[in-house]
């Protein structure tokens, strides 16, 4: 694999404060990932969902005070890998998927490798 090449594609991603949305998406494209897109409340992300190429999404938990289950269901439905993000622990996550990983907010750019790595083997 040479520099240029991303390691896994492109990701979508789902995050309601812009601050934090361009700081993800700066650390995915040092990382070599391409961004789908962005999404920055539950029902744009779902008008996204069908339409888009992407390999893995990173899904914020609490987007604009909802619950992002139904974002989650989409991205499964197109047989997607996804991560959750949350500043909220485990409490926080949707119970149904209280079992898929997710990134503990504030976190660093190689535990977000890392997880993306090893969820795009797992869907492999």
């Amino acid at each position: 694999m040479t520099a240029s090449t991303p390691p896994g594609g492109s990701v979508f991603l789902v995050e309601d404060e812009s601050m934090i949305r361009m700081m993800v998406a700066e650390m995915l494209v040092d990382l070599g990932y391409n961004i789908a897109a962005e999404a920055g409340d539950v029902d744009e992300a779902l008008r996204l969902v069908p339409t888009l190429d992407f390999d893995i999404a990173i899904l914020d938990v609490n987007v604009n005070g909802r619950v992002v289950t139904p974002v989650a269901h989409a991205v499964v439905a197109r047989k997607r890998p996804f991560i959750f993000a949350t500043g909220y622990g485990t409490q926080g996550m949707p119970e149904e998927f209280r079992g898929r990983p997710a990134l503990q907010k504030p976190f660093q750019m190689a535990t977000l490798a890392r997880m993306i790595e090893t969820e795009l083997k797992r869907a492999a």
